[in-house]
């Protein structure tokens, strides 16, 4: 769910400033009085109106998806047990076979055994 804009924020907190109760106010743009509760705390306190912004974190995985691909791509029916020990002994890379499982979800390939 994206977060609300800078000004839908600021309009309902324009709306609480002029004496709208919260429920009156929530029901008025449609949106739960919890998160009302939330925007006011968060102006009170830190005086910030803006949504917080999300962080942009690398994947695990990040460094060796290119190799992966490749892999895949070169030989389709590799066993997740083999793609993990070929990290390790060519990349000398240590992981789970859920965090391989998971880039080869994200990187679209799948692996068939079947032809």
């Amino acid at each position: 769910m994206k977060a609300y804009s800078r000004e839908f924020r600021r309009d309902v907190l324009a709306a609480c400033d002029s004496g709208g109760k919260t429920r009156e106010v929530a029901t008025r743009f449609g949106v739960s009085e919890s998160w009302i509760r939330r925007i006011k705390q968060e102006r009170r306190e830190s005086g910030k109106v803006a949504a917080k912004t999300t962080r942009n974190r690398k994947r695990s995985w990040d460094d060796w998806g290119v190799w992966l691909t490749q892999k895949i791509d070169t030989r389709s029916d590799i066993y997740l047990r083999e793609i993990q020990a070929d990290l390790k002994s060519e990349l000398g890379v240590e992981v789970s076979l859920w965090t391989i499982c998971q880039a080869c979800r994200a990187l679209k390939r799948t692996r068939k055994k079947r032809r």
